[in-house]
């Protein structure tokens, strides 16, 4: 049995200011060995977004207690028996879905919608059964199979992807979701073609992601679309060619139009902005309860492709070092997601921050 500090919820919706009203505890754990296709890693870094806030507001309801994160890097130290793909010692990104390899969906070349990982991660469960985390004799769940705010986690083979030792883990964890997600859609969901334009309306972490995805495909044209100008500079710098306010962005102009900013506003502008033809793209996750209301007849008469997009459709073995060998190439600048360095008793500060759209990537840097 390891004891170790991690970030614990409790319970959901409590009010803001979350520097004052805590939700998040930093709470004594303990997890045992790693069992069969499990493997323990010592987290050297996790960032926080906006789907750990979710969990925070109980706008995505999750079971009960739970300790947060999932977005993160590390290094094994120690591995389950039939683990087959990590050994001791390694480096690893943490990715959110694990990926089976067995249900119909991977069977069908989809395993970005892996059935079995998305049933454990709903019930906050590792993909092997059951959860292993305790906090004062009590069971605690664990968030999308990882529970990554915390010194160590205990996961499954397939929710750790190794990769080379010498890559920065403040800068690896926003491969495990941020990267994946944004950059994944460009190059996968969307399937952006060498000389098509592209408008990515928000420009958070997985916006600009995105932004760095349609770069790597060789878009002509990349349209930076937010309602907040201070967030141009950075999607410029970061390859988009033209920058625009929603009511500003040319209508009816582009290839694709890909929505990271989660909200109906987003949706309805993205369909706007495609011409004749075009491919809609979201990936942004609005309330479950949020509805456009599509209008059938344009649709058909313009001939537009309308699709979401979930975990980037990567497949995470493939992906994450596909990724990653971007960004050791300068392609794919992660530290440029990273607005704040913060330890893990700063997390409801950090709450605050993410709520207020005051910050991109927050990373939490643990010791040792």
């Amino acid at each position: 049995m390891i004891r170790f500090r991690g970030a614990l919820l409790s319970k959901s919706g409590l009010p803001r200011p979350y520097a004052q009203s805590r939700p998040l505890e930093i709470a004594a754990l303990e997890l045992p060995d790693p069992g069969a296709g499990e493997v323990l890693v010592r987290i050297r870094a996790a960032s926080l977004c906006r789907s750990d806030l979710s969990v925070v507001t109980g706008a995505r309801p999750w079971p009960l207690p739970m300790v947060i994160g999932h977005e993160a890097a590390g290094r094994v130290v120690r591995v389950g028996a039939n683990v087959t793909t990590l050994a001791t010692g390694d480096a690893v990104v943490l990715v959110y879905l694990p990926q089976c390899g067995a249900c119909a969906r991977c069977a069908a070349g989809q395993p970005w919608l892996c059935e079995t990982g998305v049933a454990a991660n709903r019930k906050g469960e590792l993909l092997t059964g059951g959860t292993r985390l305790v906090h004062r004799g009590e069971k605690v769940h664990h968030h999308m199979g990882l529970a990554a705010f915390a010194e160590y986690a205990l996961v499954a083979e397939a929710s750790a992807i190794r990769i080379p030792k010498a890559v920065p883990p403040q800068d690896a964890c926003v491969f495990g979701c941020a990267v994946l997600c944004g950059a994944g859609t460009a190059l996968n969901t969307a399937a952006i073609a060498q000389g098509q334009s592209v408008a990515v309306i928000g420009l958070g972490a997985v916006g600009l992601s995105t932004i760095l995805g349609a770069k790597s495909a060789g878009a002509s044209c990349i349209a930076a679309v937010d309602r907040l100008e201070a967030k141009f500079a950075l999607a410029r710098a970061l390859g988009a060619t033209e920058t625009a306010l929603p009511q500003a962005a040319p209508r009816g102009a582009f290839d694709h139009a890909i929505e990271c900013s989660g909200t109906l506003e987003g949706f309805e502008l993205a369909m706007a902005l495609v011409h004749r033809g075009g491919k809609v793209t979201t990936l942004g996750l609005p309330g479950p309860d949020a509805a456009y209301p599509l209008k059938l007849a344009p649709l058909v008469a313009d001939g537009l492709t309308v699709q979401g997009s979930y975990l980037g459709s990567c497949v995470t073995r493939r992906d994450v070092p596909r990724f990653i060998e971007l960004y050791r190439a300068g392609q794919f600048p992660a530290a440029s997601l990273v607005s704040h360095r913060i330890g893990l008793e700063d997390l409801n500060e950090a709450l605050d921050r993410l709520a207020e759209g005051r910050a991109l990537r927050q990373v939490i840097e643990f010791a040792g």
